[in-house]
């Protein structure tokens, strides 16, 4: 594994972790008439603090294209993953919670995880699969799936409705980063006038801003344990799964790498869970506030 790669993703993943704490905290206390909404991206964008956090997350994205063009992409989604354990980080700083057994045993399943699915896979590159059918089924599925999610959302806006737009957020942002890595090998080989007559750069911009959406929804209506989980899990297994079924990423696929690649992603997203739902974590406030007084904030 390049050690350029590794320093890019993590760099992402702690920018990224950082951001989504900051964006939970002035999320939280966005009106509840936004849910769903663009009004809602326009009012927060009065808000310093959701300012530094998409500051910081727009620095991760872009860190992330950039170990996306140098890697393959089944192996900076698992790096990525790691932003969790950047927004517990913070988080602990402003609760001033300890870790525990809960966070240490997150943290070893997270790490270990990854770690596994890393050795074991040894994700490389190959040839990218050029039959557009393939593509569109993929993205198809993991749109069809977000849209899905994002409908049964409304209905359960305050119980389930934050895990199943997290979960959606994570399908788009890893068919996100797929794209991002088209939009690389694009420029590459014909600059900018090969990236721009192609759709990908613009699908990179729609899903950014349309995750963007539901993921803000999601911090608004609940506290960030109950979304940042599902968004983070959702991610790399949606990037992942484009990686190997389109994109030309190879990974080991005899008995024994595959049980320990399907361990690791296992360990992946308990560790995920575990550290999302610690006591750390924001529990956000049941308070509304008007639109207009959230710049004060």
């Amino acid at each position: 594994m390049s050690v350029l790669v590794l320093l890019l993703a993590v760099s992402a993943a702690c920018c990224v972790g950082f951001g989504f704490v900051l964006q939970q905290n002035a999320a939280q206390k966005a009106p509840l008439g936004d849910f769903l909404s663009f009004r809602l991206l326009l009012d927060l964008m009065r808000v310093p603090r959701w300012q530094a956090g998409i500051a910081l997350m727009v620095a991760g994205m872009a860190l992330g294209a950039i170990a996306l063009g140098k890697g393959e992409i089944s192996l900076v989604e698992p790096l990525l993953a790691t932003n969790l354990l950047f927004a517990l980080a913070l988080s602990r700083h402003q609760t001033k919670q300890p870790l525990g057994r809960q966070g240490w045993t997150g943290l070893a399943l997270l790490a270990g995880g990854v770690t596994a699915f890393i050795v074991a896979g040894e994700p490389r590159g190959g040839h990218a699969v050029s039959d557009p059918v393939r593509h569109w089924l993929i993205i198809g599925a993991m749109l069809g799936a977000a849209m899905v999610l994002t409908t049964y959302a409304k209905r359960s806006r305050l119980s389930w409705g934050p895990v199943l737009l997290a979960t959606a957020a994570g399908l788009l942002y890893g068919v996100q980063d797929a794209l991002t890595r088209v939009s690389g090998t694009r420029f590459g080989a014909g600059g900018l006038t090969e990236l721009l007559t192609g759709w990908q750069p613009y699908g990179v911009l729609a899903l950014g801003v349309t995750g963007l959406v539901l993921v803000q929804s999601a911090f608004e209506t609940a506290p960030l344990r109950m979304s940042l989980p599902a968004l983070t899990a959702a991610q790399p297994l949606a990037g992942i799964l484009c990686g190997v079924g389109f994109l030309g990423d190879r990974l080991h696929t005899d008995t024994g790498a595959l049980a320990w690649e399907a361990a690791g992603l296992a360990a992946i997203v308990a560790g995920i869970v575990l550290l999302g739902l610690h006591p750390a974590m924001p529990r956000g406030t049941a308070r509304r506030e008007p639109a207009r007084d959230l710049q004060a904030r």
